[in-house]
C-alpha cells in the first residue's frame, strides 16, 4: 500500500514538473498595452538580444514571440501547424500592438511610414526582396539590431538585421501609419 502510495506520489510530481516545464509565456494585459514581462522572459530574451534584461519591458511582445517561437514556416499559414512571414507580423501587430495591418507583405509595406533603419523602434516593420521580388518578405524589429520573422528554412527565429545572408537583402522598414486599420480589409 505504501509503495502505491508513494509511486503515485513520485507519478504525481513528475507530470507536475514537466507539465511546468513545458509551458510557454502567457500573454497578459490587452492588445496596445505594454506590460512587464515575466523574468524568466526577461532574462530569455535579454540574452538572446544581447540587452540587460531592464530593456526587455514588452511582456505582451515576448510573450507572443516566446508562444510562435520554432513554429514551423508554412506559405499562407496562420496558425502553430505553420505560418508564414506575412502572416506572423499580421497577428503580432494584432495580438500585441492591437493594429490591424493587411495580410500579405505586399500590403503591409503600403501601411508603414518609412524610416531610416537607424530610427528603428520596436514593432516597426523590416522588408526584404527575395528572389528578385520586391517586398517578397517582412519582420519585425525588436531592439538592439535584431528582428523576429518566419525563416522559410528554420520557422519562427530571431535574427541580427545585419545577418551577412538577409541584409543584402534588405530594402525598407518603417512604423505601422495610424490609418493602418482601413487598409487591413483592402
Amino acid at each position: 500500500m505504501r509503495k502505491r502510495y508513494a509511486l503515485l506520489i513520485c507519478l504525481f510530481a513528475v507530470i507536475i514538473l514537466s507539465s511546468c516545464h513545458s509551458k510557454k509565456a502567457v500573454m497578459r494585459g490587452e492588445p496596445g498595452e505594454v506590460v512587464a514581462p515575466q523574468p524568466s522572459i526577461a532574462e530569455k530574451y535579454s540574452s538572446i538580444l544581447g540587452v540587460d534584461k531592464n530593456q526587455i519591458q514588452n511582456g505582451r511582445l515576448y510573450a507572443f514571440i516566446d508562444q510562435w517561437m520554432g513554429t514551423p514556416y508554412k506559405f499562407g499559414g496562420l496558425d502553430h501547424d505553420g505560418i508564414d512571414c506575412s502572416g506572423l507580423s499580421f497577428l503580432l501587430e494584432q495580438q500585441v500592438y492591437g493594429l490591424n495591418i493587411p495580410r500579405t507583405t505586399g500590403q503591409q509595406v503600403a501601411v508603414i511610414k518609412r524610416k531610416y533603419e537607424e530610427e528603428l523602434q520596436e514593432g516597426d516593420l523590416v522588408f526584404f526582396d527575395y528572389d528578385g521580388k520586391k517586398f517578397s518578405h517582412v519582420g519585425v524589429y525588436l531592439q538592439n539590431g535584431y528582428y523576429v520573422h518566419a525563416s522559410s528554412t528554420k520557422g519562427v527565429i530571431i535574427v541580427k538585421l545585419h545577418d551577412p545572408y538577409t541584409y543584402k537583402y534588405f530594402s525598407r522598414c518603417g512604423s505601422v501609419t495610424a490609418d493602418a486599420d482601413t487598409s487591413a480589409g483592402k
